[in-house]
């Protein structure tokens, strides 16, 4: 009795040991950080205690490996796996097999590009929340290597367009700027909500998603090369009808104080404002967004400019076109469209509140799926895909993953 007690409390304490060394590590695949990169990245794959593999679970990994290419990705290297294979030592094996499971997840989760790389994409990554040793744990104890690797992947509809026109293009740099795209999404992050606007700028596009579906697409103008829109992400609380114009310092100074009273204009403490009316540059509407670039989205009075095809005339706000329209579907039944119109003929400034606040996503994929569904490759404008890695490698024909 004496010494299966003694047993038992070695093996607790193994398994004590055993619990603490997973914790720990899986804190070293967790904790958001502010900086878009993700914490632990796929060069600094740490080796994880684990269930172990079976044939053909490796064979699965194998699999994921050869046919990372058709994610744009590179396949990592497996020789460590193959070594302890060969081996026939099954903790040698169980010890390559996760550290190699754990890189690609992480390549398909994050991307291969650099903080330099990403620079100027706003966008947090929530995505390095997720504990990636605990989810292979519970995928090789369910025989489900397969559902770990897909549920790495981007989930957005339009990563799977993407990937589709990928695998079809046979154009060298057409593949390029695919594989680009396909990267950018690796730095969205997994969900962006059950409801939301994305705006692409690159196709001059702004859309309300929900439930996983895009409901409907407004045309918008985007910054100007010189002042081009950034790529962030805010949320939107509410829309503003009849705004008032306060007149950011670039302008005034751009302006040189020409501001004339006829247009709306009037001096204030701090610059100068446009009281709203059919000449603001703000239009009838303009949505409560805060974010640190004064960046909003909102009507304008300029109209004939949604008839172009390349819409980058503003100073970095996003304008967006059947302004209205727009924000009464964002109010989702809190203010009807002649509720609105009646709002907006008093001309008085009056903020209405979203039943639900909703995210927006700011964005530039310069390869992408429309609204009406087209797959297209939209001019960089702002020359910003150059920095992006670009894998466009050959594919293994027999791939399925």
């Amino acid at each position: 009795m004496g010494m299966e007690i003694q047993n038992g409390a070695i093996a607790a304490g193994i398994k004590g040991r055993v619990s603490i060394v997973l914790m720990v590590l899986g804190l070293m695949s967790c904790g958001a950080t502010d900086a878009p990169t993700p914490s632990v990245t796929a060069s600094q794959t740490p080796a994880i205690a684990a269930d172990s593999w079976s044939t053909g679970e490796i064979d699965s990994l194998r699999q994921w490996v050869r046919c990372a290419p058709r994610d744009a990705l590179p396949s990592p290297d497996a020789g460590a796996l193959e070594a302890a294979v060969a081996s026939g030592d099954q903790a040698a094996i169980d010890e390559a097999a996760t550290a190699l499971a754990l890189k690609l997840a992480r390549l398909h989760l994050f991307g291969t590009a650099d903080t330099a790389q990403r620079a100027g994409w706003r966008i947090k990554d929530t995505d390095t929340s997720i504990d990636l040793p605990s989810r292979l744990r519970a995928a090789i104890s369910k025989d489900d290597v397969d559902g770990f690797f897909n549920g790495m992947r981007p989930s957005h509809p339009d990563y799977a367009a993407l990937r589709s026109a990928y695998a079809e293009e046979t154009d060298p740099e057409r593949r390029k700027t695919i594989a680009r795209n396909m990267e950018r999404w690796r730095w969205m992050p997994h969900s962006l909500g059950s409801s939301y606007v994305l705006v692409n700028t690159a196709s001059f596009e702004a859309s309300l998603w929900r439930n996983g579906a895009r409901q409907k697409t407004w045309p918008v103008i985007v910054g100007k090369r010189s002042t081009p829109s950034p790529v962030f992400s805010a949320t939107i609380t509410g829309v503003v009808l009849n705004p008032w114009w306060h007149i950011p310092a670039s302008i005034i100074r751009e302006k040189r104080g020409n501001f004339p009273a006829r247009l709306g204009y009037v001096k204030t403490a701090n610059g100068y404002s446009q009281k709203p009316g059919p000449n603001n540059a703000l239009g009838e509407m303009k949505l409560v967004m805060p974010n640190p670039f004064s960046v909003y989205m909102h009507d304008t009075p300029s109209k004939s400019l949604f008839s172009r095809d390349v819409r980058a005339f503003s100073h970095g706000c996003i304008r967006v076109g059947d302004a209205l329209n727009f924000a009464t579907t964002l109010l989702d039944g809190a203010k009807s469209r002649e509720e609105v119109d009646q709002i907006v003929e008093t001309r008085r400034t009056t903020t209405v509140d979203l039943p639900t606040p909703l995210p927006v996503y700011i964005t530039y994929f310069t390869a992408t799926r429309l609204g009406d569904g087209s797959f297209v490759i939209e001019p960089d404008i702002y020359n910003r895909d150059k920095r992006v890695p670009a894998t466009a490698s050959a594919t293994d024909t027999e791939c399925s993953a």
